[in-house]
């Protein structure tokens, strides 16, 4: 029979070790390289036995979709995908399958970009993915479809794969994603020419923050430039508050464990070098946005879906946000806008919305709306594709103001 001090043995020294090797994983996330691919995840290609210059492998027609490369204001290289509506690409089928295939030196001289160029209906979709991967990764292109469902000639949709994704240069950080962000805004506003009034941002999960803070950025510029509205899927708070919940790849751990004791979370969370601070950052956009003088019309036009079962990013992380978002949409001084922001109301309409599996929540304010919608189903990438997000396009384009929420 075994001694009590060998049964201890048996327990103290995998826990031990399970303790030790978590804590030797903690020190190593302070270190910037480390830290970095876990939140970027930049290095997992997921689509390593593919040629991302070859769209037709993901289901497209020939030349539905133009691989090309954008140049960043430092001297980087984007990848970058243009896909045409499908109505739009029947009705020039022929011209369009006649061009070669593959990476295009020059897009400008394709028959994509003169359709998307010459056309005063044209619509267009700015596409932030999220961490890991490529632009042609997971439910991202079965999403790009999505983004045109509700108008299949008019919306065209432009997707890049930030600096050290893909085949694009560089590595990623936080200051480095807005710039490529910056870059592909560019591309739409001055070498496409198309205004700002038609064109909606998209972005998901780690593309909600690339898509806040180039709206932020843009809105704060000498001459702002408001876009048509942004559709945020899956957003998280800040990567300070996500660390909390937050499990790599969905199965590894980040700092939950350490939760439990707010003074040793803070503590590890000094070490955070990308904040990724979209809750504060939207709200302030927002507040910017009230306070410009541009009509309602040229506001802003925010809507934000999360899916109940996401077990990446928690749904509450997008309650939260918007709970920001429309506290920010109180002009300052007036008191018609009043609406109580109380915890005791939050706390009985975020318990409605797990009760009810799911739900909408509004806020109008002077320049713009806020919307939040939580489905009961999507999981955390599938519900790019789903209809929710079709819908949610076209009233971005729209503009529609939403009615006041009533809590």
């Amino acid at each position: 029979m075994l001694s009590g001090w060998s049964v201890l043995r048996l327990v103290v020294v995998p826990v031990a070790s399970v303790l030790g090797a978590y804590a030797a994983f903690l020190v190593i996330l302070t270190i910037p390289a480390v830290q970095n691919q876990v939140i970027y995840l930049n290095k997992v290609k997921l689509t390593w036995f593919k040629d991302v210059s070859v769209p037709e492998q993901w289901g497209f027609l020939r030349n539905q979709v133009t691989p090309f490369t954008l140049q960043t204001s430092d001297r980087q290289t984007l990848h970058a995908w243009h896909i045409l509506p499908l109505g739009l690409y029947h009705e020039h089928e022929s011209r369009l399958a006649a061009q070669p295939l593959g990476l295009v030196s020059d897009i400008t001289r394709t028959a994509g970009f003169e359709l998307l160029r010459d056309d005063p209906e044209t619509l267009l979709v700015l596409y932030f993915h999220g961490a890991a991967g490529t632009l042609g990764s997971g439910w991202r292109p079965p999403s790009y479809r999505a983004m045109s469902a509700g108008s299949p000639r008019r919306v065209h949709t432009i997707a890049i794969d930030y600096r050290g994704f893909g085949s694009s240069t560089g590595s990623p950080s936080e200051n480095g994603l807005l710039i490529d962000a910056i870059a592909l805004a560019d591309f739409a506003l001055n070498t496409l020419g198309i205004p700002p009034s038609r064109i909606v941002l998209f972005g998901q999960s780690l593309g909600t923050a690339v898509t806040i803070s180039l709206a932020h950025h843009m809105a704060t510029l000498h001459e702002p430039v408001l876009f048509a509205g942004m559709v945020l899927v899956a957003p998280f708070s800040s990567v300070e508050m996500l660390t909390a919940t937050y499990r790599v790849a969905g199965t590894i751990p980040l700092l939950s464990p350490v939760a439990r004791i707010p003074s040793l979370l803070s503590f590890f969370n000094n070490f955070i070098i990308a904040k990724w601070a979209s809750r504060d950052r939207l709200a302030t956009f927002i507040s910017h946005v009230e306070k410009l003088p541009v009509p309602a019309q040229q506001g802003y036009h925010v809507t934000i879906i999360h899916a109940q079962d996401d077990y990446d990013i928690p749904w509450t992380h997008s309650v939260d946000v918007f709970w920001h978002a429309a506290a920010a949409t109180v002009t300052a001084g007036d008191p018609s806008r009043n609406m109580d922001f109380s915890e005791k109301t939050k706390e009985h309409v975020n318990r409605r919305l797990e009760d009810e599996g799911g739900g909408l929540l509004n806020r109008t304010g002077h320049k713009g709306s806020v919307q939040l919608e939580i489905c009961r189903y999507g999981l955390h990438d599938r519900i790019m594709s789903y209809p929710v997000v079709s819908r949610a396009i076209m009233r971005a384009f729209e503009g529609g103001r939403i009615q006041e929420l009533h809590s």
